[in-house]
């Protein structure tokens, strides 16, 4: 929404920009969708702009683009002011190497170490 709403945005030089800042929009739009009540008013304004066809021309797209980050926005506002709805961003587990890993990369350490040892001239 900062991309299409932001002061300090740049404009879409492309319809290809449009596109494709329309099609994030609309990925938001579904993911905020179900944290929203169904009967919603901004619910139901984002899913008809979703749904319309991206006119046709530059200027139409980007004013429908604008349209579409408003009602994202005004849906986003709603979804955060509803205190049944908790949004959490999910949190990424670090991975942690299986124990076979572990018993390789030691096993390749020593072979190197061997192997580097073995390679010394003798005196």
């Amino acid at each position: 929404m900062l991309l299409v709403l932001g002061e300090d945005s740049p404009v879409p030089e492309s319809a290809a920009d449009v596109e494709d800042l329309v099609l994030r929009l609309r990925g938001h739009v579904q993911h905020l969708g179900p944290l929203a009540s169904p009967s919603e008013p901004a619910l139901r304004r984002a899913q008809d702009l979703c749904s319309e066809r991206l006119p046709v021309g530059h200027t139409p797209g980007r004013a429908h683009l604008v349209k579409l980050a408003a009602a994202t926005e005004g849906l986003l506002a709603v979804v955060r002011n509803d205190s049944t709805v908790a949004v959490t961003s999910p949190r990424r587990r670090r991975w942690v190497p299986p124990l076979n890993v572990w018993r390789g990369s030691v096993f390749a350490l020593a072979f190197a170490a061997l192997v580097l040892a073995a390679s010394v001239p003798r005196r």
